[in-house]
């Protein structure tokens, strides 16, 4: 592949080197950006602790990546969002903060991609609410495939569920 390839990597734009082009997204930040909160562990994006979200658009809704199959040629033009660009001013984020105060994840290896999979669906739900009694089953849908092998599934769902009610028609 010929050329450099411009993305945007946490609000930041970034040009990736020819030689780059064909690593693994999650390589790449690893590797080249130091963005190590972004987790390998299957390697062909099963368990999906290596999600990160993207999108082609600013406007455009983000979607979930499985970063350690997605080579980095894949990215261009996009906009990458990973478990480190969810602070906010020093803060955490209210998904974050969620998590940390519902004891949703053991040995924390997946969080980051139980996070970005959930960032993801709440971007969606901000533009699209669903009825409240749609919320479980959506979660479901975004989340529900992401394997943690501590089992804390439920907690990750009692915090996704705190941060995405209000999001949802009849929330709280």
């Amino acid at each position: 592949m010929s050329g450099t390839i411009r993305l945007t990597i946490n609000g930041e734009t970034v040009d990736v080197q020819p030689g780059d082009a064909d690593m693994n997204l999650i390589d790449y930040l690893h590797e080249r950006r130091d963005l190590t909160g972004t987790k390998l562990c299957c390697g062909i994006g099963v368990c999906r602790a290596c999600t990160v979200c993207t999108r082609n658009l600013l406007d455009s809704p983000m979607e979930k990546t499985l970063a350690c199959s997605t080579p980095v040629s894949a990215m261009r033009g996009m906009h990458v969002y990973t478990v480190e660009g969810l602070m906010q001013d020093g803060k955490l984020s209210p998904l974050q903060q969620s998590f940390l105060e519902s004891f949703a994840f053991q040995c924390g290896y997946c969080a980051s991609g139980f996070l970005m999979a959930a960032t993801a669906m709440l971007d969606h739900l901000r533009a699209h609410p669903i009825d409240s009694a749609q919320l479980d089953e959506t979660i479901e849908t975004w989340v529900g495939g992401n394997l943690c092998r501590c089992t804390g599934y439920v907690k990750y769902i009692e915090a996704i569920r705190k941060i995405a009610t209000p999001y949802t028609r009849n929330g709280a």
